[in-house]
């Protein structure tokens, strides 16, 4: 696979005007272009992507980036899924019972599609190579450019904890090294995490300024715009499992109906899709247009004047019929738990060969074979 194929132009992807300072319209024409270039060749493109073994996988995890996963993979791009179990060390209430969350991550990934002979899934610490890395690209990015990352703050706000790590600090620069590890030339992201990507981009440039001798020993990687809304929780803010606001996708379908039951709205009867003035009401139409392939408006038209109660039973329905079969394989994956540590086990001896020769290649670079 060609990894050096792609670069972004002279602009980075969070280069923006006051008015987008994520650069999020930049990086938004850049996923256009990259989706044609998908479908021309997807064996051109390698795809680095996961998530931190914090809980369950929720709905706005779904429609935000799992089912762009399964997309990618189906259409033929080489499929990298991180379960970052290393950056969840800090967070009693997960590490205290590690084994069992990565067990329940990897089962949301099989109930949704994910193919283990299709992609690679791996945890961080079973790849000491690509740990190894962390150390050369801390040396490669300020505190400063460390502290004013915007999704690290969040984090961080969200964490509940009363001090901050290192190893929560350095976050940004573990995440290049899971980017850059296997030469990742593509990561789906929300715009959020837009400056978490710049981070592994000025990562990989400045190595290649550093150490590349005039060859690029990194790629430096896109970005792919989920073109999903945000999907808010049962509060009315983000959907988030740190927030405890969050279906997930393993929740059944009474409990469902209960959470979606409780959802804020407001006290207006008549439903509108109206996301700025009525984000609660408008999230929810949302949920239920994006389970039935129907836009928000259309849900809202058929609701009419029937207030919110219609509105939920409506969601309710759609959520429960969508997620059914998902549901039914998790269930399934549920019961050979020795299948689950079989994919992990395959995935990560294939994950640490390439982070072997990726390290390799970096000692080179850096003249550090002794």
């Amino acid at each position: 696979m060609n990894t050096t194929l792609l670069t972004a132009g002279p602009e980075t992807l969070a280069s923006g005007s006051p008015a987008d300072p994520l650069g999020t319209s930049v990086a938004q024409a850049r996923s256009a272009h990259l989706e044609e270039l998908i479908r021309e060749d997807p064996g051109r493109f390698r795809v680095l992507t996961g998530d931190r073994p914090t809980g369950r996988l929720h709905l706005g995890h779904y429609f935000g980036t799992l089912h762009n996963r399964v997309r990618l993979q189906d259409l033929g791009v080489e499929m990298f899924v991180l379960v970052a179990d290393y950056q969840v060390l800090t967070d009693r209430d997960v590490a205290d019972d590690l084994t069992g969350h990565v067990e329940e991550l990897v089962l949301d990934h099989l109930a949704i599609g994910v193919d283990p002979a299709r992609s690679t899934v791996f945890t961080h610490s079973a790849v000491p190579a690509l740990n190894q890395l962390l150390l050369p690209f801390l040396s490669l990015v300020s505190v400063a450019e460390l502290n004013r990352n915007p999704t690290v703050k969040d984090e961080i706000a969200h964490s509940r904890q009363s001090a901050v790590s290192g190893l929560t600090f350095t976050y940004p620069a573990h995440q290049a090294a899971d980017i850059l590890f296997c030469k990742a030339n593509l990561v789906p992201v929300g715009q959020d995490q837009l400056p978490h990507l710049e981070i592994t981009r000025t990562i990989a440039r400045r190595f290649n300024d550093r150490y590349g001798n005039g060859t690029a020993v990194f790629p430096q990687p896109d970005a792919l715009l989920s073109s999903a809304p945000l999907l808010l929780g049962t509060d009315g803010t983000k959907m988030s499992k740190s927030r405890n606001n969050a279906i997930t996708l393993a929740a059944g379908a009474d409990e469902t109906a209960r959470l979606i039951k409780g959802a804020k709205t407001d006290s207006e009867r008549h439903i509108t899709y109206d996301p700025v003035t009525r984000p609660e009401v408008s999230s929810l139409l949302l949920l239920a247009a994006l389970c039935q392939e129907r836009t928000p408006e259309e849900v809202a038209s058929g609701i009419g004047s029937a207030g919110a109660a219609a509105l939920k039973a409506t969601v309710t329905e759609a959520v429960n019929e969508y997620l059914a079969p998902i549901r039914a394989r998790r269930s399934e994956y549920a019961q050979d738990r020795a299948y689950l540590h079989q994919i992990l086990r395959e995935g990560n001896e294939r994950a640490r060969a390439i982070a072997d020769a990726t390290l390799a290649e970096v000692r080179t670079a850096m003249n550090s074979h002794y």
